[in-house]
């Protein structure tokens, strides 16, 4: 009997390969877990930097993750005061993308989709903000240089976050972004240069189910674009230092798949039902001669089992005289039942489903199931059985079996 183990993982990168392109790591994994056999998931495991290292309650309430990335925004020309044409209009992808990741040895595919769901960064001022406004109140000079008020305030659609720290010439803020459209602040006073010296962004991810992702090593890529008419932006006078943000997302699937044969277990006798007593006794032939076979399975990966044989017969296995000279072989059919959490291809619980020669329908996992007991189901009907008793009933028959767990489907 034959079985694979392993743990389930994702990685996703975004690369840096050259100076026009952003890049960061984000990591999550999968690994099934005994004590919480429904819990199913990719667990990130990117560190958080910017918004959520501040606040992490709230990201981990909303199921979200922060990264503070080295890219510059800065302004290549004045910004004047009440223009539409000079608005500060900030807009992230805000949207669900997908990536497509491919298994490159299988070509088996997976999806992985995220979404923006927040910026940020530090603006920094070319003077004073005391000194464009022309008051000595720092506070009451960063709520004047905006006609609509302060920028911690953010303007719909985007939504407040609480973040505020500030100088006579920077600015921290991270403002929330629930739908895809720009979130403008207007200059009142003329400002002759600015930049956002980081790009702070917060982000959702859905991972594939990871109980119906085969074993293997995905990888795909994801590409935005940085600055004026691109998927980030901060104006349109506000140039970014790097023109793309590449995310590389690797998928690594490698699942348990582990069967448990308890001690003496690969050695099955097939008896009748009550025994060999009315047999001895009264002559009565046996319906059948058959065994169940307990065993225990752990899995997190959907998998097929079929059945080889010493000597192969319509859809089981035969078993023959090795005394004797005769080449009669009566056929033993074997069946599986499994435990709850598995389902057969039609989504039924497996019970007594045949196990033949050619692979079964797909076994589905709807949770991880950990070293819960099952049952081989080992059967001679009763035209066999018969003809057994009537010429061979002194001798006994033998054959190998082989019952194949494949986890590559």
């Amino acid at each position: 009997m034959k079985g694979s183990r392993g743990w389930l993982g994702l990685l996703a990168v975004l690369g840096l390969s050259s100076a026009e392109a952003a890049n960061q790591e984000i990591r999550a994994s999968y690994r099934p877990d005994p004590a919480q056999p429904n819990k199913n998931v990719f667990v990130n495991n990117t560190p958080n930097s910017g918004y959520c290292a501040i606040y992490p309650a709230q990201c981990a309430d909303n199921r979200m993750f922060s990264l503070r990335l080295p890219v510059r925004f800065d302004s290549t020309r004045a910004i004047t005061p009440d223009m539409p044409g000079d608005a500060m209009a900030l807009k992230v992808p805000a949207d669900w993308r997908q990536v497509t990741v491919i298994d490159r040895d299988s070509g088996k595919t997976a999806t992985v989709e995220v979404r923006i769901v927040g910026i940020g960064s530090t603006f920094v001022l070319s003077q004073p903000v005391t000194s464009l406004v022309g008051l000595n109140n720092i506070v009451e000079a960063h709520r004047r240089l905006w006609s609509n008020n302060a920028w911690v305030i953010a303007p719909a659609p985007c939504q407040y976050s609480g973040i505020q720290y500030y100088s006579a010439t920077t600015y921290q803020f991270f403002w929330k972004t629930p739908v895809e459209a720009p979130c403008t602040k207007l200059a009142a006073y003329r400002i002759p240069a600015m930049a956002f010296d980081t790009l702070d962004v917060a982000y959702e991810l859905r991972t594939p189910n990871p109980l119906a992702v085969s074993s293997g090593l995905y990888s795909g890529s994801l590409t935005y674009s940085l600055g004026p008419g691109g998927d980030f932006q901060m104006g349109p006078m506000m140039v970014a230092d790097d023109s793309s943000l590449t995310l590389d997302f690797v998928l690594d699937a490698q699942h348990v798949l582990k069967v448990d044969i308890p001690p003496g277990g690969d050695k099955v006798v097939l008896e009748p039902e009550g025994g060999w007593q009315s047999w001895l006794d009264q002559g009565r032939y046996p319906v059948r001669l058959f065994r169940d076979q307990p065993f225990h399975i752990s899995t997190s990966s959907r998998f097929t089992m079929r059945l080889e044989c010493e000597h192969r017969l319509t859809t089981g296995c035969g078993v023959n005289d090795r005394q004797g000279s005769t080449t009669y072989s009566a056929e033993v059919t074997v069946g599986v039942s499994l435990p709850d959490g598995l389902t057969d291809s039609s989504e039924r619980p497996v019970r007594n489903l045949p196990v033949t020669h050619t692979p079964t329908g797909v076994i589905h996992v709807g949770h991880y199931v950990d070293r819960r007991p099952a049952t081989l189901h080992f059967n001679m009907n009763a035209q066999h059985t018969r003809f057994l008793i009537d010429n061979y009933a002194d001798r006994p028959f033998r054959g190998h079996f082989t019952v194949i767990w494949d986890s590559e489907v």
